[in-house]
């Protein structure tokens, strides 16, 4: 594995491993969310879920789209779903 490489995948998982955005992307594998759906779920405040989703979509794992007054978010990289699907396969899944 060539040095950049390894440096793109430390600053993924680097941003992937506050423990919001890492429930924020677990809560997008199901599909499209807003703000306030996902505001509902991580129990902390507007303002800090759209400060976790832009550090997110700045390192291109998520994007978004506007449907009126709505951004709805969803990853944007599909071998984040997978690492995360993995991970919850390891550490999640009762054996």
């Amino acid at each position: 594995m060539h040095d950049q490489h390894i440096e793109d995948i430390a600053k993924l998982l680097k941003t992937m491993s506050h423990p919001i955005r890492l429930k924020i992307l677990c809560l997008l594998q199901a599909g499209e969310l807003t703000v306030g759906d996902i505001h509902k779920e991580v129990h902390t405040t507007n303002a800090n879920v759209s400060q976790h989703l832009s550090i997110l979509r700045n390192q291109g794992i998520i994007a978004y789209r506007k449907d009126a007054n709505f951004i709805y978010n969803r990853i944007a990289e599909g071998r984040v779903t997978e690492l995360i699907k993995n991970m919850r396969e390891l550490f999640c899944e009762v054996p």
